[in-house]
């Protein structure tokens, strides 16, 4: 599988941000960009305080706001009330303006959702798959997003696509029960982008799931943290500084091939031990099918709430080997926190979290605003969140590399970028 990589700043945090636009006209993407990202954290403001906010002339503010109220971005919201004179108008994003889809591909399943661009989660649908066939699936995922372009309202912005990682990564074998196989060198992204007409962008399943906390889930009022994703394996997604790290190949995060035990259980990388064989999906279905046990996601969900005794004692050696990692990742990033996510019931998630022993670390101290384990939100549909939060990230997110670029494409059915 050929991964796309490309440059990516992060928003400013959530809450009462100012982000700075750039005044001269060769910018105006970076602006439009500004003024999308603090009407998706404010809700709603009026041209003088996104002027003020900015630091862009109020000149610079009406032409944004009327060109993106043209693309059909932005609605004009009731005059805000208490201030002298005609109050002015207060404008905020149109969740019927515009929507992406999300897919994620993993294993077992196949994901998809639609996001509309309140962040808004319009559609949501899990299939099992039967077959890994590229031959089959890139056409079955091109009919999906066609049937469903037509119906919902608004502009289809771009379509995110997640995958398990690593991507084409010489030392470590990407043949196992938790990657795709038969993927190798196939740019996907770009195979869809042709069938549809539309950007296609690439991501690997704990990047988006970053990706999807930053924008509509725990992120959205923290700058540095990172995400332990549990997809079929165990993958991480790091933001730094508001900036998601991806590393000089797309790689960046790759936890689940750390030796936790050495000489331990044999990996399918190659190695012996790896975390991945004790703290992931795989390993726990692994673990409840030796012992007789259902290992489905309701299953899983029944299983807690009975207090399933197979279950704990997975839980409890899963534990015990994230609790050593989770240490080493604070003294390494010394993130605001750290969040659990990805396709494990949330209880299950929780009771993870809650047996962890963590050695003190940089992330050990009183001045502490969240704790330093925390569970996402999004549950199953986590990384297809994320993917559908990709052409989102994209196309309301401040890139001031993207300064001469033209502005945000919002095309038209049918158009081609």
């Amino acid at each position: 599988m050929k991964k796309q990589t490309q440059p990516s700043d992060g928003s400013a945090r959530a809450g009462s941000r100012s982000v700075r636009g750039k005044n001269p006209g060769r910018s105006r993407a970076h602006n439009r960009r500004v003024v999308l990202d603090l009407l998706r954290s404010q809700g709603q403001l009026g041209r003088r305080d996104l002027a003020d906010r900015t630091q862009l002339s109020l000149q610079a503010i009406t032409k944004i706001v009327e060109d993106l109220m043209q693309d059909g971005l932005l609605v004009a919201r009731d005059r805000r009330r208490g201030s002298r004179g005609q109050p002015p108008l207060q404008y905020a994003l149109d969740p019927a303006g515009a929507f992406t889809i999300g897919i994620e591909l993993a294993v077992t399943r196949m994901v998809i959702t639609v996001v509309d661009l309140g962040g808004a989660v319009r559609f949501q649908e899990i299939r099992t798959l039967g077959s890994l066939d590229p031959a089959l699936l890139i056409p079955l995922m091109a009919a999906e997003v066609t049937a469903l372009r037509g119906l919902h309202p608004g502009k289809l912005i771009g379509v995110g696509l997640v995958m398990p990682s690593p991507f084409e990564f010489d030392g470590l074998s990407v043949n196992g029960p938790t990657t795709l196989t038969g993927w190798a060198g196939i740019d996907v992204a770009a195979d869809l982008s042709a069938r549809l007409g539309i950007p296609v962008e690439l991501e690997n399943d704990a990047n988006a799931a970053a990706i999807g906390e930053t924008l509509l889930g725990v992120g959205r009022t923290l700058g540095d943290f990172a995400v332990i994703y549990f997809g079929t394996g165990l993958g991480l997604g790091i933001v730094a500084d508001d900036t998601l790290v991806r590393g000089a190949f797309g790689n960046a995060g790759e936890i689940g091939h750390i030796v936790v035990v050495p000489g331990g259980r044999p990996c399918t990388c190659g190695q012996s031990g790896c975390l991945e064989r004790y703290a992931s999906p795989h390993s726990l279905r692994e673990w409840l099918d030796a012992c007789g046990v259902p290992s489905g996601f309701d299953d899983l969900a029944r299983l807690m709430t009975e207090r399933d005794v197979a279950l704990l004692d997975w839980i409890c050696e899963a534990a015990s080997h994230l609790s050593p990692v989770v240490a080493m990742l604070e003294n390494i990033l010394d993130p605001q926190t750290i969040v659990f996510s990805g396709n494990l019931p949330d209880t299950l998630l929780d009771a993870l979290i809650a047996g962890l022993t963590l050695a003190p670390s940089v992330s050990h101290h009183d001045q502490r605003s969240v704790a330093r384990v925390i569970r996402g939100h999004a549950g199953q549909i986590t990384a297809s969140l994320g993917a559908a939060a990709l052409p989102l990230h994209t196309a309301i997110t401040p890139r001031l590399d993207l300064a001469d670029a033209a502005p945000i494409p919002i095309l038209p059915d049918g158009a081609t970028p």
